[in-house]
């Protein structure tokens, strides 16, 4: 039996897009005037090519994306060929979208296509502005004051296998969260020096890559970043979670975007009480945009990954994958 658990590399840079580097409330524009919700329709095509037919395969997806104060997905359709004999869809534990299919019959190809409609809301960010010199150990006091309020944010708090704090970890998160610097400054201090200190390489690492390679060659891509940054967090006491989802690209001026070109992302958030859940894109040093979609969070990669799942076969597969993020009427 192969255990599979692939996804599609992360892209470096939101090219023409401004770095959103501030808290100011973007909901209205210069008039004052309530700017329109954004609508994306995004096709996610996974395909596995098997050099011997299988009769067998069990798989999950979390491909769905999930419904956030940001975003509301009106439609989700999953197409799965050759057709399975099972199929079923669930909430984890975490409240993501699950669906599970199996397929008892002899194939060599298995696609898998998610085709969603998303209607992104303009950010109020409000909340983050009210709270936002809330210093990061109050933070601590107050989660562990209220255990019982705070229980669905403490468990983001422990460290898991993939985000395993080291002492240099330790000691690399200890220069953004200095004593008495506010939780939101300091993990945005985080986030730019992720950015800054560490070169965005596609095909360096792969999940099983510990973090140690990670701070010891200075690179990797969008899942380590995330990675980094939650390990970094957790290692001074506070909670973090890991965020799936999508990024619009935008091709150079007078170029057509071309199709399956976008790819599937990764950030982290952080909770501030009152404020709620925070994301921080450190692969691109910004706050999510209208541009982010978002499919599901967990502690780590491991509890969100898009497909996974086990064949019966002794051969060797191939994987492709495309994704298309396009804005809609």
């Amino acid at each position: 039996m192969i255990f599979i658990n692939k996804t599609a590399p992360c892209p470096k840079e939101l090219p023409n897009v401004q770095v959103s580097d501030t808290t100011e409330d973007d909901s209205s524009n210069a008039d004052g005037q309530q700017k329109n919700n954004m609508n994306y329709k995004v096709i996610h095509t996974t395909t596995y090519t098997y050099d011997k037919a299988m009769s067998l395969c069990h798989n999950i997806a979390r491909l769905m994306p999930r419904n956030t104060d940001s975003q509301i997905c009106k439609d989700s359709v999953v197409k799965v060929n050759p057709h399975p004999d099972t199929i079923s869809e669930y909430e984890d534990f975490f409240g993501n979208k699950v669906v599970y299919f199996a397929i008892q019959q002899e194939h060599k190809t298995l696609t898998v296509t998610v085709t969603s409609e998303i209607t992104k809301i303009p950010a109020n960010a409000g909340g983050i502005n009210l709270y936002i010199n809330t210093p990061w150990q109050h933070v601590i006091e107050q989660l562990y004051k209220s255990k019982e309020a705070y229980i669905d944010v403490i468990q983001y708090i422990p460290e898991t296998h993939i985000t395993t704090a080291s002492r240099e970890i330790e000691a690399y998160a200890l220069q953004s969260y200095t004593p008495g610097r506010s939780m939101f400054e300091a993990t945005k201090d985080l986030m730019h020096r992720i950015y800054a200190d560490f070169k965005f390489e596609s095909g360096f690492t792969t999940i099983a890559t510990p973090l140690s390679e990670v701070m010891k060659q200075r690179k990797g891509v969008c899942q380590d970043f995330a990675h980094l940054a939650i390990a970094c967090v957790r290692s001074v006491g506070l909670p973090a979670r890991y965020v799936s989802g999508y990024l619009e690209t935008i091709p150079p001026k007078g170029a057509e975007k071309l199709v399956g070109v976008d790819a599937s992302h990764a950030w982290f958030a952080v909770y501030i009480p009152n404020a709620g859940w925070i994301d921080f894109d450190p692969t691109n040093n910004q706050l999510p945009s209208a541009q982010h979609i978002t499919i599901g969070w967990g502690r780590d990669y491991a509890d969100i990954s898009p497909l996974k799942g086990i064949i019966l076969s002794s051969g060797r597969h191939q994987l492709a994958v495309s994704v298309d993020v396009r804005r809609t009427l």
